[in-house]
């Protein structure tokens, strides 16, 4: 076969696919608004989230939570559990939702490419899986989703059976994990008025012990208005930051279209 005829085979391909994407257009992609009207039906809920654990600071933040009767969710990064196994341990045993957040949390290495990626988020799975006996579905991207995730590669991760959760609500402790409490009190109750359902970004690494000096205060402030606390579970709607739109080429069909790395 020639590349001339190749060439035509994809060009022919990728306008049957630009058809059927018209077809399909409309059809939802959660985003931040579509949640915000979807979840618990305007129920006041927030899911408080703490990622990059475990260390010794997750376990002031579970002392916290405890003293509080508050459930959370801990996204795990695999490669810090040895050690801390009676952490991952305590987190499980009290109620709180264990999810994957890779085993390495190298972006050079889980970004270089989506497998690479999922074979992190398996293996995650799979340490925590030897830690407490359970195989959590529920991931976070590092960095978050955003310019990572395409409709096809979404396809390919619900296909591996993950579920997504991004955030609405940080305390940006991520990129400045030495802001003093007060602020990361502010930015984590921000704006919360105008919304009914929230996932908070927080995070439980050794450097974040002023996130463990401001949750009690954000605890209380939610408190005093009525939300309901909860921990992210399989049954949770999923939770991303809006998909480009953009035409799926013959590469993204031929990788959408494999079974999940295993």
């Amino acid at each position: 076969m020639s590349l001339i005829s190749i060439f035509f085979i994809i060009l022919c391909f990728n306008e049957n696919i630009k058809s059927m994407e018209m077809q399909n257009a409309t059809k939802p992609i959660v985003d931040l608004a579509t949640y915000q009207k979807d979840l618990n039906q305007g129920k006041k809920v927030i899911y408080l989230t703490f990622d990059d654990g475990p260390s010794i600071v997750t376990n002031k933040i579970l002392d916290i939570l405890n003293e509080n009767d508050v459930k959370a969710t801990f996204f795990l990064i695999g490669n810090q559990i040895d050690g801390l196994e009676d952490t991952v341990k305590r987190i499980h045993s009290e109620g709180h939702s264990i999810g994957l957040h890779t085993y390495t949390h190298k972006f050079k290495r889980i970004y270089s490419n989506k497998n690479a990626f999922i074979k992190e988020m398996i293996q995650c799975r799979e340490k925590i899986n030897e830690v407490v006996g359970i195989s959590p579905n529920i991931i976070r991207f590092p960095g978050g989703s955003r310019k990572h995730l395409t409709e096809s590669y979404l396809n390919k991760l619900h296909s591996c059976n993950f579920k997504i959760y991004d955030w609405n609500m940080e305390t940006i402790d991520g990129v400045k994990p030495k802001t003093p409490p007060d602020k990361l009190y502010r930015q984590a109750t921000k704006n919360s008025e105008e919304m009914s359902s929230i996932i908070l970004l927080m995070h439980c690494d050794y450097m974040h012990k002023n996130t463990c000096k401001a949750l009690p205060k954000i605890i209380s402030y939610y408190k005093d208005k009525g939300y309901e606390f909860k921990p992210i579970t399989e049954d949770t709607p999923e939770l991303y930051f809006p998909i480009p739109k953009k035409t799926s080429s013959f590469f993204d069909f031929i990788f959408s279209s494999k079974d999940c790395v295993e």
